[in-house]
């Protein structure tokens, strides 16, 4: 008889592909997932596991090359966020076709955090599209979503990685995927160095260009532009570096009863065009720690905590 697991899927941008891997490695090993929790691209993931539409979102985002993202990005220097997210979204609304989290094949939680009422926003009911659009807005990236007089924004910012809504599932096994731990890649994980670099130059030009283009004075434009780009990154870093902090802290509380750990250098958070690599790192790492789960012990990509 399978085991059922209630799945916590955490933060990070473009690693959270991985988590597509981590749900091919339990349910190729015949585990039932029964519930899932998800913040940002863990509850984009999340969404489309429980609503039946994985396979479409996957074959989407492994055809994405770096132009392809750079078409879906609608720079709003004026707005609370870099990119307004619309054109993201309306694909994203598209493939999940008004579906309400209430009637998933699986239940399902994403988490948002109210900036304005400073705590975390559960979503269990309503629009699913609604629900992963809140919950992944990262602040000064995405702009944030009004609901009925909260501003959310990105989960990430007071939970990471949402443990405690599986707590309820009441299922064999709690499984976290930490999409910011300290390990190393695999040694056999070795992506191409001088491609990736290329690609990380022509998203920040390509950002850039379109950012200059928007203002009236393209020129001068320019170089606010650059700053401003140069202080998102810096944002970014400082989002990054908390997010592992109060990851740790939600394990402390609720620590679940395996770990899986992802590297948190595999990928740059806007590097949503590696999509194929990072889903084969997320089962390989999967794989491992499963392997080290299911003889009784820890591993480096795989802590048994219960």
């Amino acid at each position: 008889m399978s085991k059922t697991v209630a799945l916590a899927l955490g933060s990070g941008g473009a690693r959270g592909y991985a988590h597509i891997g981590v749900i091919d490695a339990l349910t190729a090993r015949g585990y039932n997932i029964v519930m899932v929790s998800g913040c940002s691209m863990g509850a984009i993931v999340g969404g489309f596991y429980c609503s039946g539409r994985l396979e479409e979102f996957r074959d989407w985002i492994t055809r994405l090359k770096y132009l392809d993202v750079l078409k879906l990005v609608d720079v709003s220097l004026l707005s609370s966020g870099v990119i307004k997210g619309d054109r993201l979204y309306n694909r994203i609304s598209e493939m999940l076709n008004g579906q309400l989290i209430e009637d998933l094949a699986v239940p399902f939680t994403a988490v948002a955090t109210d900036i304005i009422g400073k705590k975390e926003v559960w979503f269990q009911r309503g629009p699913l599209q609604h629900a992963v659009r809140a919950s992944a807005a990262i602040p000064s990236l995405f702009t944030p979503v009004a609901d009925n007089g909260r501003l959310l924004v990105d989960g990430a910012v007071l939970n990471p990685l949402p443990i405690t809504p599986c707590v309820s599932a009441h299922a064999d096994i709690i499984i976290a995927v930490d999409l910011n731990a300290d390990v190393p890649l695999p040694e056999d994980f070795h992506p191409d160095a001088a491609v990736k670099e290329s690609d990380k130059k022509a998203w920040f030009n390509g950002i850039v260009d379109k950012a200059g283009q928007w203002l009236e004075n393209k020129t001068s434009a320019r170089k606010d532009v650059d700053e401003n780009l140069g202080k998102l990154e810096m944002l970014n870093e400082v989002f990054e570096v908390m997010s592992a902090s109060l990851t740790r802290y939600k394990i402390a509380g609720y620590p679940p009863d395996l770990l899986i750990k992802l590297p948190s250098d595999a990928c740059e958070m806007y590097e949503f065009y590696r999509a194929d690599e990072i889903i084969r790192l997320g089962r390989e790492v999967a794989d491992m720690a499963l392997d080290a789960y299911e003889a009784g012990h820890s591993s480096l990509y795989g802590e048994r905590m219960g």
